[in-house]
């Protein structure tokens, strides 16, 4: 990586470190506590353990419906791009060689 990318990943890790912590205020702010300086840094770290779980979960959920809809969107864009003739057929059958366009089955061949 090169020096200014490496730059880029710092300054990247700044602002979500810095998202991060603004969203674990309004999280303390938001539960209306009042707490000393030990138990409030004992309140960020169990939010962020918390937090770092759930994205973690949102993650895998994501995931596996992304494999779910895969193979459909799979068979869609297959259907979209397969090359048509003009009866609407695919220009070649499966069965057949692409260089002599004859079908490798072919009782004749045998």
């Amino acid at each position: 990586m090169s020096p200014q990318e490496r730059q880029i990943m710092r300054q990247r890790e700044a602002l979500r470190r810095e998202q991060i912590g603004r969203e674990t205020e309004a999280a303390l702010r938001d539960s209306g506590l009042m707490l000393d300086p030990e138990r409030r840094n004992l309140f960020e770290s169990r939010y962020i353990q918390e937090r770092r779980k759930i994205e973690q979960s949102l993650r895998q959920q994501i995931e596996a419906e992304r494999q779910q809809q895969l193979p459909s969107l799979i068979q869609q864009l297959k259907k979209e791009f397969q090359p048509q003739q003009a009866n609407g057929t695919p220009t070649m059958k499966p069965t057949e060689s692409p260089k002599s366009g004859k079908s490798e089955s072919s009782p004749r061949d045998r």
